[in-house]
């Protein structure tokens, strides 16, 4: 069974702000994008003197070419989860292991282009990996649902992965994503966008769990 995941990716305080209250009242559990500008083409609120409300579960997605330089801010932080690009140009097995001995779970996320299998050691440190199929740094796109190709290829490079998914989940598409084995599965505008938020989790987790291609 896939959890659903609200997703913020913004540039607002503001915006923000309003979002972590409004999920925080329908779920404990989201996932916070953060870039810098250096690996996706836009920038969103940063980490510094970021706070969340107590009792959320936060799931870090970072896209920044280089991670460690944001160590710091990270165990401030001190999400549940901590996802860095395998693309990313850093020596991302030491930023994991920092991350483990602050007792921060770790995940990898691989861009469209990239094959599980070019990244087998990174694969093995971590207890996530996350299938990305949208555009970096934006919410909204279309998912690319070749992706899910990568599930299987993922479970048999360490079959304890906890499967993520990102990139144009919704309505549409959810139960097909799910049925393909993704255990976490992040959305973004198909909530933030919806007239009732809360409304359209529910509807998401429904569809999600729905057995088969009809019913």
């Amino acid at each position: 069974m896939a959890v659903i995941v609200p997703t913020i990716t913004t540039d607002s305080p503001e915006v923000f702000a309003q979002s972590l209250q409004t999920f925080s009242g329908f779920t404990k559990r989201v996932q916070i994008d953060v870039s810098d500008g250096s690996f996706a083409p836009t920038t969103t609120v940063p980490l510094q003197g970021m706070t969340v409300p107590e009792g959320l579960t936060v799931d870090l997605h970072l896209m920044s070419a280089r991670p460690s330089e944001h160590l710091p801010e990270i165990l401030a932080l001190k999400p549940s989860l901590c996802i860095l690009h395998a693309e990313a140009d850093d020596d991302l097995a030491s930023v994991f292991q920092e991350l483990k001995e602050a007792g921060i779970k770790t995940g990898v996320a691989l861009v469209k282009t990239t094959f599980p299998g070019r990244v087998n050691e990174l694969l093995a440190q971590v207890d996530h990996a996350m299938i990305f199929a949208g555009d970096l740094g934006r919410q909204g796109g279309a998912a690319d649902m070749m992706q899910a190709e990568k599930v299987p290829l993922l479970k048999a490079v360490k079959s304890s992965l906890e499967i993520g998914w990102d990139g144009g989940a919704n309505l549409s598409n959810v139960r097909a994503i799910a049925h393909a084995g993704v255990e976490v599965i992040n959305v973004g505008s198909a909530i933030t966008n919806a007239d009732d938020p809360a409304e359209m989790y529910q509807a998401l987790i429904t569809e999600s769990e729905k057995k088969g291609v009809l019913i």
